[in-house]
């Protein structure tokens, strides 16, 4: 008998990146554990669209298009600028008044209320964006010598550096939801970092680091997952006992 999908896990891809990044999970992950990943605008299935380079304007774009899926429980997960991104998504959500994700999973982004996006406000050469490459420990060599992939990725990476730098943490009220945090260990995004997230939920908070660099959700996959479904099988169980406690006796 086929499991019933009990609840579905947006995925946000990090910069550079298409929804094709978490395209592994689907098959790790049990079939009660929906993988949804988001594809942005200018990669991928939508290679044709342009890129975007506001955060929120995308994130309120994002929130139109997955609205209608919203039928059942679900959380949002994303790594380094995905993670960013899923936190706007998280609150352009509540404004539309649509139901509200079980939990926000963030992935080696530092905290939003003291985040500092100078770095990224203004548009990298390409020589830098390589470098920046190089720093993250995430791409192979070869393909940064790849002349003919590098023009495909770097106006892509261009873009998503922007949209990390247009970010503003605005005064607005924290989110009514679990925030679970994961990092590296040897990640230039520190532990203090990762900590700040929990100014910005009023319900759990928890950081649970691993072995590894900027993109250790590759290196430490198996850990990663087991970790994240064991949050949302904890948070589906809550929920049941919500359902419960609210039926007439």
């Amino acid at each position: 008998m086929t499991e019933v999908i009990q609840l579905r896990l947006f995925c946000l891809p990090y910069s550079g990146a298409s929804a094709m990044a978490y395209s592994r999970w689907r098959r790790l992950l049990p079939t009660w554990l929906q993988v949804r990943p988001l594809e942005l605008p200018g990669r991928g299935m939508r290679m044709d669209e342009p890129l975007q380079s506001d955060i929120r304007a995308l994130a309120g774009q994002l929130a139109d298009e997955i609205s209608p899926e919203l039928d059942r429980p679900y959380a949002l997960f994303g790594h380094s600028l995905g993670g960013l991104l899923a936190f706007e998504l998280a609150h352009a959500l509540r404004e539309r008044g649509v139901p509200e994700p079980l939990a926000l999973f963030a992935s080696a982004t530092a905290g939003p209320a003291r985040r500092d996006v100078s770095e990224y406000a203004v548009a990298k050469t390409n020589a830098q964006l390589i470098e920046r490459l190089r720093e993250l420990n995430g791409t192979p060599e070869e393909v940064l010598a790849n002349a003919e992939l590098m023009h495909l990725m770097l106006p892509i990476l261009r873009a998503d550096f922007l949209l990390c730098g247009s970010f503003r943490h605005d005064r607005r009220a924290p989110l009514p939801l679990p925030i679970h945090v994961f990092g590296g260990k040897q990640d230039s995004v520190r532990a203090e970092q990762l900590l700040d997230w929990q100014a910005d939920t009023s319900r759990a908070f928890s950081l649970d680091m691993f072995e590894g660099h900027h993109f250790f959700l590759h290196q430490q996959e198996t850990a990663l997952l087991r970790c994240l479904r064991r949050y949302a099988e904890e948070h589906l169980l809550r929920r049941r006992q919500q359902q419960a406690r609210r039926v007439p006796g």
